[in-house]
């Protein structure tokens, strides 16, 4: 992003009524690769060319805000392979992970990585290392750092399945695990912001909060995300969590998150009551029927009813009800900024 779309971001934060309602987008390696018409390995392998493929997303999409912004990822294997899970790479998509142990007495066993030494966190620091320079140049900047979230991490340590067993047969243990998959979130995140120079925002991506109920939330969530979110009290705190369940929706202020992006399955009206007038929501069109598969005028037709539901201009990013799927094509998101525009 530039310092203009990070201080529309601030103002989106500060809930103030914007003229326009602006358009934000979260991209990865799931969509951006096959956009720009390269190989997931080499977007994963070639620094120059996961430059250019970023640039060309701006230079398409000018009025988008991408967040966070040239954010370096392996999918979602960047954490996990600190722990010393095995990683498989595809050309055509993005990593699969494999699960190091199968109960949560196992966590015993393993250590919080370093994320200056440890599976390929220091690949990542290392690119930003020397791309930030590079991206100062084009007047842009990198305000915002990424890591996934206390249970997902966990759930590929373990597996989805053995995670949430193990968390109702085994709570104490699940607790040694989550304490050391939080401690990981918490360094991961510092580790990028101090090699990154302008950094005043964070964003944790936590989906397997969706999977458990309030009583399970408020023991084995909501400790573990307000640790990790209290650890960056300066900084913009963006939450992502498309999982179909509200339970932690009420929560949200005491996690002193700023922006919250969750699932298109849920109105946007309903949403806005459950979190308050203090946090901004980012979504919620549908990112698969609608933006991927829809025509144009699906997408058009669906920002009206998103905005018109939401009923005011104020603490609201335009976005997908999760992140951007892969295939979603060019035309969906030009049609986005125009219903925003139209507005």
């Amino acid at each position: 992003m530039n310092l203009s779309q990070w201080s529309i971001i601030k103002k989106c934060v500060n809930m103030e009524e914007l003229i326009q309602v602006p358009v934000g987008l979260i991209v990865d390696s799931p969509w951006i690769p096959g956009y720009v018409g390269i190989s997931t390995m080499d977007y994963f392998t070639i620094p120059e060319k996961w430059l250019e493929a970023n640039i060309k997303i701006i230079k398409d999409f000018p009025k988008i805000i991408f967040l966070p912004g040239f954010w370096v990822e392996y999918g979602m294997a960047t954490e996990p392979s600190g722990f010393g899970c095995k990683i498989n790479f595809y050309p055509d998509r993005t990593p699969t992970i494999n699960h190091i142990i199968n109960s949560p007495e196992e966590a015993e066993d393993i250590f919080v990585p370093n994320p200056q030494t440890d599976g390929l966190m220091p690949f990542v620091l290392n690119i930003y290392r020397n791309i930030e320079p590079k991206v100062k140049d084009l007047g842009r900047c990198i305000k915002v750092v990424a890591a996934r979230g206390p249970l997902t991490i966990a759930s590929h340590l373990m597996g989805v399945t053995n995670f949430l067993i193990g968390l109702k047969t085994d709570p104490a243990n699940t607790h040694k695990l989550l304490k050391k998959t939080t401690t990981l979130a918490k360094n991961w995140l510092e580790a990028q912001a101090e090699v990154l120079s302008e950094v005043e925002g964070i964003m944790v991506l936590d989906d397997i909060v969706g999977f458990l109920s309030q009583d399970d939330y408020l023991e084995f969530a909501h400790p573990y995300l307000k640790e990790i979110f209290d650890a960056f009290p300066q900084c913009i705190k963006m939450y992502h969590n498309d999982s179909d369940n509200i339970v932690c929706f009420s929560y949200l202020q005491d996690l002193s998150i700023n922006i919250f992006n969750f699932t298109h399955l849920q109105d946007i009206a309903k949403v806005r009551q459950l979190v308050g007038n203090k946090i901004c929501l980012l979504g919620n069109i549908p990112p698969l029927d609608v933006l991927t598969n829809g025509t144009p005028d699906m997408v058009a037709e669906a920002a009206v009813n998103c905005l018109n539901q939401h009923g005011n201009k104020a603490g609201i990013i335009l976005s997908a009800g999760g992140g951007t799927s892969p295939g979603t094509p060019g035309r969906n998101i030009h049609a986005l900024i125009k219903a925003t525009a139209n507005y």
